[in-house]
């Protein structure tokens, strides 16, 4: 049985070259970047070539990149570093973040102020309620932080970035007569189309963006936090210099070469119009095939009924199918069987039997949000994977429609 992988914004495949990056730097370059002598000094040459490749793929400078253990710990560090422990300090975001800023976000209020933004139920934020909330509890006493998920890792679902962003410009005029503090930008980018960011992250004022090396086909335990020139950041690893002193400890060397890679390989992706399209249109065609043989499943996103007419995009990969009256865990299991990998949300979550916090939050009911699936290509997926897909999945469903009837 051939193995369909439709579960790539859980983590993705690491690529050939990034993998014997990985090997090459584990067997030869397992000297200590910060040593002086000159095996540390080629694997800190090593440790900067890889730096310049991610900056390249993000359209920034060099030092303008902290690498970190994951995205999880860049999250961590952009919201702590911006607001530490103060009581007079804001954080805006919305619960369509991943548990890794919600959490944070949860707990940051108990100590200071989170205000949680509205959501339009196509999965969307209005920057005119990122404003608002900027003008209603800003006070100008302390930091204020707006952290936006630029591309949702369960829907797709891409933000009006650069509307919030000018939003925030406007608010930080407001803010400024009140005292010489200014609201900073946090995005998140969903990292299948994080090379999408390229150059944007200087073109919109945004202030730091945290990305995941497993996202876009490079290894697990590395991650970077872009972090805007000028920004002050309390370091939340302490115990030595490394990474311009914003986070101490050993630099994971082979991890870092082979996230260079990867972004190397991003970024020749992303120039690939014609690739980009190709998949468009793969999971379009997937997607529809679903809606017409299953029927009531409907997309959670931009189409879901009663979401805005102006809502945004999606990423090219991604589709949220809801089967209403299943469970997504029976599904998946079914799915699993035939040699088909799906999810039911973010894969930190999966194994809970809760429905998604994300779906929830964009106003899908909870049937609907318990039997929705989640399907994610890469851009290695092909056209023979998604045919087998489409021939097990109708199957299963129909399955255990007859041993869980809708109604």
């Amino acid at each position: 049985m051939e193995l369909v992988y439709l579960d790539n914004n859980a983590t993705t495949k690491p690529a050939d070259e990034v993998i014997e990056a990985v090997r090459q730097a584990q067997a030869e370059l397992w000297a200590n970047p910060s040593s002086v002598h000159r095996p540390g000094q080629l694997a800190r040459q090593k440790v900067e070539l890889a730096r310049a490749s991610v900056a390249e793929l993000l359209g920034t400078h060099p030092r303008q990149l902290v690498f970190t253990s994951g995205g999880t710990e860049s999250n961590n560090l952009a919201i702590r570093g911006v607001l530490g422990d103060a009581s007079n300090g804001v954080l805006v975001t919305s619960k369509l973040e991943h548990s890794a800023v919600r959490e944070p976000a949860e707990a940051f209020g108990k100590i200071g102020k989170t205000v949680w933004l509205p959501i339009d139920p196509g999965g969307a934020i209005d920057p005119r309620h990122v404003a608002e909330a900027i003008d209603e509890h800003a006070d100008g006493t302390g930091a204020v932080l707006i952290s936006v998920q630029w591309a949702n890792n369960e829907t797709g679902v891409i933000q009006p970035i650069r509307e919030i962003a000018e939003a925030v410009a406007g608010a930080r005029e407001r803010v400024a007569a009140k005292s010489s503090g200014r609201p900073k930008v946090f995005a998140r980018r969903c990292v299948p189309g994080c090379g999408q960011a390229a150059g944007e992250s200087g073109n919109l004022a945004i202030d730091l963006m945290s990305m995941s090396g497993h996202k876009l086909h490079g290894p697990k335990g590395v991650g970077v936090l872009y972090v805007r020139q000028g920004l002050r950041l309390q370091r939340q690893m302490h115990g030595g210099p490394q990474e311009l002193q914003r986070r101490g400890g050993t630099e994971n060397t082979a991890a870092i070469i082979g996230l260079g890679v990867a972004a190397e390989l991003a970024a020749a992706f992303l120039k690939d119009t014609e690739h980009q399209t190709r998949l468009t249109v793969l999971r379009d065609r997937f997607e529809a095939s679903v809606l017409q043989s299953v029927p009531g499943s409907l997309v959670n996103g931009p189409t879901y009924p009663g979401a805005g007419a102006a809502m945004g995009l999606r990423l090219w990969n991604t589709s949220n199918i809801a089967f209403p009256g299943l469970e997504a865990e029976a599904i998946l299991l079914g799915l699993s069987e035939r040699g088909v990998c799906a999810s039911a949300g973010a894969a930190c979550s999966s194994g809970s039997l809760e429905p998604s916090p994300v779906l929830l939050a964009m106003g899908v009911p909870e049937p609907v949000a318990h039997g929705s699936v989640r399907f994610s290509l890469s851009r290695d997926t092909t056209d023979a994977e998604v045919d087998q897909a489409l021939r097990v999945l109708p199957e299963v469903v129909r399955r255990l429609g007859r041993v869980m009837p809708v109604g």
